[in-house]
């Protein structure tokens, strides 16, 4: 048995019980200990992690742990460029694409709305979202630990809020989405771009009363929706104008 001490930075803390947040503590790991099994034996998601130091130096999640190592982790840096320092993975954890899990539909069609790619079936099993992951590089939103736990999974995020919108506001401040977000260019439906159509060809298909109100009109070739700029489009800028640091139009 060896001891490491530990001690997690800025939102890590959530994940830590209360006597362990925001200070450093020492704690017993197994002789063949790797700074990833010991950081998620506390609690910490790998996924959540972009920087581990040990003894002041940059590290893998596959260095072993010996006795009296001091380690520093941290999670996302969005205002700082460290990439000279990564250890843990080739890149910053930067990459824009999503897949969410059974439990996040709501958090998933407002990222649509706001341009995200972002896969979401309430059938996948973990296994699935875990895999896709990996071969896409997407990031995943999960509010479980265990499925951010596990070794495929790259990139992810814990996802502390529960109401969709909430979620949304929590993604973008830690993510730093606004620079990133491109509002009512994907369906919600498909998740695929959306083009602008003529209204003539649009106005067959649409009930007589919105083909004589609206004149812009978007479609997805996939699906086959059309999308107007309706009530419904004029509350879903309400509620992103915030977000993007923008008055609703």
């Amino acid at each position: 048995m060896v001891s490491a001490t530990f001690r997690f930075y800025e939102e890590l803390n959530d994940f830590l019980p209360s006597e362990r947040r925001r200070q450093a503590f020492t704690c017993g790991c197994a002789r063949a200990a790797t700074v990833k099994h010991m950081i998620e034996a506390l609690g910490v998601p790998h996924t959540e992690v972009e920087l581990v130091l040990v003894n002041g130096e940059s590290v893998d999640f596959a260095r072993q742990l010996r006795d009296g190592d001091r380690v520093a982790v941290y999670p996302r840096f969005e205002a700082l460029d460290i990439t000279p320092l990564l250890k843990v993975r080739p890149h910053p954890l930067r990459e824009l694409r999503f897949i969410a899990d059974a439990h996040l539909g709501g958090l998933a069609n407002l990222l649509r709305m706001c341009g995200f790619d972002t896969l979401y079936d309430n059938h996948y099993e973990d296994s699935q979202i875990a895999t896709l992951a990996a071969e896409q590089r997407r990031i995943v939103l999960s509010r479980d630990r265990e499925l951010l736990k596990r070794r495929i999974v790259d990139h992810g995020c814990y996802v502390h809020a529960l109401k969709p919108a909430l979620q949304l506001r929590e993604l973008f401040e830690r993510l730093d989405l606004a620079r990133s977000a491109r509002p009512f260019s994907l369906c919600l439906h498909c998740n695929l771009p959306l083009h602008e159509i003529a209204a003539e060809q649009a106005r067959p298909r649409l009930p007589p009363r919105i083909a004589a109100l609206y004149s812009r009109f978007f479609a997805c070739d996939a699906c086959q929706r059309l999308y107007w700029e309706g009530s419904h489009w004029r509350s879903m800028r309400v509620l992103l104008a915030p977000l993007l640091d923008a008055p609703p139009a």
